[in-house]
């Protein structure tokens, strides 16, 4: 089973359900998706479901003893459509679209060949210029377009009806049926009043077969940037078998062995470089253009290119398990999920189709009523199953999610699920951490001052007892005791009190190094501290219960923190930095930066607290910290954004993940979630249009039903070609 149904799908407290994901086939519009979905939702065990009529895929969570993957195939198969296991290696299901477009192409050819003599009959009738066309030759002409181009139509109106649904293929098997008929009985029988329409129904099945056509190619072109990723992935490695390399397929790699990373080619696996040295361009995991220099002990990452160097590592993860097929796997998540607004389109397509067969027969029906006969009666009738297409309506959204988050994917953001895309649109307040987010994260010592004692000594017993924390203030006391020669002596007992500080045990000395907080809890006086500019860190060694000296440190703004400031507020977002750091600090650097608001001396537990405080005030608001300090933080604001390389926690706490630590992709994520918004609104407006004008016109007998089938297939064509727009988007910072 592979996961990937969206979590928040979940309540609070809830362990996520196992998940099926299966590939779909003949679905024809959103109403097929809506059908299915039902479906799947009334299945013994079935949790949840979710069906993506863009991507053609539908995820179902199971319980504990929900039904398997075939049982699920089934009950897909019970419904009226098709399924295939979904695998992200192998894909199947995409081998299956092209075989069946190049059918459907040879099809459409056909009834393109056989329509184009009735289109000409037509359009020299109107010009005044009849054509001698026996009525039995357009009988032969349009039958193998009426039964055989238009087959696929006649097969999901007839599962649509065992289902007690409608669908599109519902209302053009029902319209040009219409047509056909009719026509036929005026031939054979001489009934009504002479007129023929064998060419508008024929036209109509080949104008919306066309659309089926670019409509498919399009929904394909959307995903392209996934399966860009996963092409960039090789499919054979060079791996140490018997004490010599040997090319091998991917499959066949297991972590822990042994694989060689020639100069210039693609880097097959996730892994720990143990020899060699080498450039690597990692601008398809980052979107960072220059590449990154590695060697001994450094990480690489399937699909980035080698440089120059030769490189030998040892394998960590593959496939799926690598980071690149993690980042797909969101990606994909995040593209099956649904937008809030979608649940609006899934009301309307529920009942669209119904509500059109009730249309067109009070069309046909008004019509003989006011007495215009059989013929115009049909013609109207015909126009209005036309005409209304929901196919525009299911796609408006899902193809615009799918081309944003791909776009997005491409400059290195990544959005964990839908509702982050589309909440991140009404934004008012972008909160920052400060270290490692909006500074470098790595503070320097600037000063140190004695209170007792010397400064090399109060320097040695605080760098030993900070030589084992990771913290950027430790490592800082570290890297300048190294500095100044300084030996460091083993630490004892060490106590960590998160915000506050550390001691621990040295050489027979309890030293005590931290914030004025750390030194009033443990009892110590400040009194003899010397007055420091407030603008700097200052930290406190203490001694055996007395201060032994004073330390300055400073953490610098990231180059790019001030332009980025700039530019959201620029588009009218305020803009905070919360932090644990001295209020004094953290005020000098919103000064620095222009910032809004600026709040220090906030413990990591309260920031979730003031997160939800700030919301109360302004609104929607992104909090951007690291991933995993920041972890409650991210999760309480309404968008998290988690800065850095995309590690795991990262990706599973934040709602975006930022693939490099690049401040210039804030903006960005911003930009594009407005954007992609924007592009629902506008496929969602033009869905709407089409029917709520093209409706009325037809039943008024203002739409011939060819109109009516070339303007149906138009409307799918122009929603797919404006989410592709989005296809071309890139982070400035990528550019």
């Amino acid at each position: 089973m592979t996961s990937s149904l969206s979590p928040t799908t979940m309540g609070p407290g809830q362990d996520a359900p196992a998940t099926v994901t299966v590939s779909v086939s003949g679905m024809s519009c959103a109403g097929c998706a809506s059908r299915l979905e039902r479906h799947l939702k009334s299945q013994a065990g079935v949790a949840d479901a979710m069906v993506n009529f863009a991507l053609e895929r539908a995820t179902v969570a199971v319980d504990d003893n929900g039904p398997e993957i075939g049982a699920v195939i089934a009950a897909v198969g019970d419904a009226g459509f098709e399924a295939t296991p979904f695998s992200r290696d192998e894909r199947p299901e995409e081998k299956q679209a092209l075989r069946a477009e190049a059918r459907t192409l040879v099809i459409l050819g056909m009834a393109v060949l056989l329509t184009l003599p009735l289109v000409g009959k037509m359009i020299a009738s109107l010009a005044g210029a009849p054509v001698t066309f026996s009525p039995w030759w357009e009988l032969v002409l349009a039958t193998p377009v009426q039964f055989v181009a238009g087959w696929r139509f006649y097969r999901g109106a007839w599962s649509a009806l065992k289902h007690r649904s409608g669908t599109m293929d519902s209302l053009v098997a029902l319209g040009t049926s219409a047509a056909y008929f009719y026509s036929l009985a005026v031939l054979v029988f001489g009934i009504g009043e002479g007129h023929l329409y064998f060419e508008s129904a024929a036209v109509i099945v080949t104008l919306i077969l066309a659309g089926r056509v670019l409509e498919a190619r399009a929904k394909r072109k959307t995903g392209e940037a996934v399966r860009a990723l996963m092409n960039l992935r090789p499919e054979t490695a060079m791996v140490m078998r018997d004490g010599a390399y040997k090319k091998l397929p991917l499959a066949m790699v297991r972590e822990d062995d042994t694989v060689l990373v020639r100069p210039g080619s693609r880097v097959p696996v996730d892994g720990e470089i143990i020899e060699g040295s080498s450039d690597v361009d990692e601008s398809m995991l980052t979107g960072e253009s220059m590449p990154v220099a590695h060697g001994v002990g450094d990480m690489v990452f399937t699909g980035t290119v080698n440089g120059l160097g030769a490189l030998t590592l040892k394998v960590t993860a593959v496939a799926e398990d690598s980071r690149l097929g993690k980042i797909v796997q969101v990606v994909e998540n995040a593209q099956a999920g649904k937008a809030p607004v979608q649940a609006l389109v899934d009301r309307v397509s529920a009942v669209f189709v119904p509500s059109v067969l009730v249309i067109a027969i009070v069309t046909f029906v008004a019509w003989l009523a006011l007495g215009y006969g059989a013929e115009a009666a049909m013609t109207a009738a015909v126009a209005v199953l036309v005409i209304a297409c929901p196919c525009a309506l299911g796609l408006a959204t899902p193809t615009a999610i799918v081309a944003g988050m791909g776009a997005a994917a491409r400059s290195g953001i990544l959005f964990r699920n839908v509702e982050a895309l589309e909440t991140a649109f009404n934004l008012k307040t972008v909160v920052f951490d400060k270290t490692g987010t909006l500074t470098e994260g790595r503070p320097q010592v600037v000063d140190l001052q004695p209170v007792s004692g010397e400064a090399s000594e109060a320097l040695r017993l605080a760098g030993a007892v900070q030589a084992g924390s990771d913290h950027p203030l430790a490592q800082a006391f570290v890297t300048y005791a190294s500095g100044k020669g300084i030996s460091l002596p083993m630490a004892q007992g060490v106590e960590v009190k998160a915000g506050f500080g550390l001691s621990g045990e040295v050489e027979g000395h309890r030293v005590t190094v931290g914030n004025a907080a750390m030194m009033e809890t443990n009892e110590i006086s400040l009194d003899r501290a010397p007055q420091t500019d407030p603008g700097y860190t200052s930290a406190y060694v203490a001694v055996d219960g007395v201060l032994a000296a004073v330390v300055l440190l400073q953490d610098r703004p990231r180059a790019e923190a001030g332009t980025v400031v700039a530019s959201l507020k620029a588009r009218a977002l305020k803009t905070v930095v919360l932090s644990g750091d001295a209020p004094a600090v953290v005020g000098k650097l919103a000064d620095e930066l222009d910032l809004d608001k600026s709040y220090g001396g906030v413990l990591p537990e309260e920031k979730a607290e003031r997160v939800n405080a700030l919301r109360a005030e302004s609104g929607v608001i992104a909090m951007v910290g690291d991933g995993i300090n920041d972890a409650p933080a991210l999760a309480s604001a309404d968008v998290g954004i988690a800065m850095g390389s995309g590690t795991d926690v990262a990706l599973e706490t934040a709602g975006v993940t930022l693939m490099r630590s690049d401040l210039s992709l804030i903006p960005a994520v911003v930009e594009l979630s407005r954007k992609t918004v924007w592009k629902i609104r506008q496929n969602l407006f033009w869905a709407f249009i089409f029917n709520v004008t093209g409706i009325p016109l037809a039943a008024f007998g203002l739409l011939n039903p060819m109109i009516a089938g070339g303007a149906m297939a138009f409307s799918s064509v122009l929603v797919l070609s404006n989410s592709l727009l989005l296809r071309g988007w890139k982070a400035e910072a990528s550019k």
